[in-house]
Order: C-alpha cells, then structure tokens, then sequence
C-alpha cells in the first residue's frame, strides 16, 4: 500500500465511498485487492480516531438513533462454536445516531443487538452533547436502562414503537411487512410529540445500505472480518460527514454542524493517513 499514489488512493476510496465491492474497485483501479484491503484497514481507523477527537461538545436540539443489521463471516444461525472461538462473527448491528437538522452522524457503535452495546453506544452519544437533546428511538428495550444510565434525567426522550401486520411468506417474503400504526411514547422529560420520529436515521440506514457494498442483502459481498467491517463503516461516515453534499443543506454536515468550516475532498480524507 505504501507504493500507491496519492491519486491511486483517491481513485481507490472513491470507488468504494461509491459503494463498490473490494474486486470490483480492484478491476476498475487496477490495484491489487490485498493492497485495497490494507489501505481501507489503515485510513477507516485513521477517520475513526480523527472523528472521535473532532465530533465533540456537538450543540444538537433533536437526535435520532436506531440499529442496522448486518453480518460477519457467517449469519447468526450458521455460526459454530468453532467459528466463534476463532474469529468475530455472526450478526453485527450497526447503532448510528443522526442529528436531525445537520444530519451530522456524531457516533456509531458496532456489537450486538443488546444492553452492553447500547449503553456503550448511549453513553458515547451523551459524552459528545453540550445541552439538553429531544432524543428518539425505536421501542427496543435496551435503550431505556442505557439512556437513564448516560444521561439520568437531563434528556427529553421518547420511544417511537411501530405496529406492523403480520407477515406474509411467499413473494413478500423479503418484503417489509406494512407499518400500520405508530406509537408515541414519551419515556424521560417532556419531548415535543411533533418530532417524536425515527425518519432521518432510517435514511441514514438506506445510505449506508447502498453506499457501502458489505451491507447489501442477500449476497455473498458480507464482511469476512470484523476490522474490514469496522473501517468500512468509518470511512462511509468520515465521507458521509465531511465530504458528501447533503442535497437539503447545500454543504456537507459537519459544515452545518459547525465541526468543519468547508466541505472536504476525498484527497483531503486520503491525506490523513500522512498527517498521522
């Protein structure tokens, strides 16, 4: 990796912030996959590190968060004990939180879908906040004890649980089955039932699905290891953040967030792994 070229990374990250797969960004560039999947591995812990010192004392009014799924190696139901005492694997929840009005996403947390994850999850997503948020989420029970937890009683939350009809097999079976209630529940404080909504971090979800290959359904472009997964998602955020022209805001988040003074470059994300 060391022998690329500054525009030879460019063209590479660019290829997969666009959502290619690790062979086709290989055939389109012409540089070999392993070096591709050592340059993904340095630059994603490089946004990671650049990310958590940079997205901090954030002064949100509305925050969403939510879980998207994903696997790696092998699905849930397809891991052995053997396979779990030798690697990572299995399902892996993606919890992102978004601000709904810069669309900025100050934290992101890879683990299972459970309490530990959400209290790591929650209590970093409070340590990046400087006033009093509206926080809304889905009605998964592990939220409630995490957000207690990490932000006591200083936080205006509530819980938007959806009801949906009973699935049907067939040609819906990969389907969603139709959403035909909603359920507003305030949990903590007094939020404004008006914007008691998943909406924005539900896009967010739809974005990551279709800008980072690893997270499309029903192939086989899964992740096979959990740093690939894990510095995929933080450039798609680094990327997402800084560099990607949200068509509502006419700017990049961070810039409406006030976390960046102008929107970046891809070649700019790619210098970071000089400058550290």
């Amino acid at each position: 990796m060391n022998k690329l070229s500054t525009e030879e990374r460019v063209k590479v990250v660019k290829c997969l912030v666009d959502g290619c797969s690790m062979r086709a960004t290989a055939r389109i560039t012409g540089v070999a996959r392993n070096t591709i999947d050592k340059l993904l591995v340095e630059l994603g812990a490089v946004c990671s590190r650049y990310q958590d010192i940079t997205i901090r004392n954030l002064n949100c009014a509305r925050i969403q968060v939510d879980e998207i799924w994903a696997f790696c190696y092998a699905k849930q139901k397809n891991l052995t004990p053997a396979i779990a005492e030798e690697r990572v694997a299995g399902d892996i929840w993606t919890w992102a939180a978004i601000d709904a009005d810069s669309k900025l996403v100050p934290c992101w947390t890879l683990g299972k879908r459970d309490s530990e994850t959400s209290n790591l999850f929650v209590s970093d997503l409070a340590s990046r906040l400087s006033n009093r948020v509206q926080l809304t989420s889905d009605g998964l029970a592990a939220y409630l004890g995490a957000v207690r937890n990490a932000f006591g009683e200083a936080v205006d939350y509530a819980q938007l649980v959806k009801v949906y009809e009973a699935s049907h097999e067939g040609q819906r079976r990969y389907s969603p089955p139709d959403c035909i209630a909603c359920d507003r529940i305030s949990v903590i404080g007094e939020p404004d039932a008006l914007h008691i909504s998943t909406s924005y971090i539900e896009r967010q979800n739809l974005t990551m699905r279709m800008n980072m290959r690893r997270f499309t359904r029903l192939t086989n472009a899964f992740s096979k290891k959990i740093e690939n997964h894990a510095a995929a998602v933080s450039l798609h955020m680094m990327h997402y953040n800084f560099a990607r022209v949200h068509q509502t805001l006419k700017t990049s988040p961070a810039v409406k967030a006030g976390v960046s003074d102008h929107v970046w470059s891809v070649e700019e994300i790619v210098a970071l792994l000089d400058s550290n």
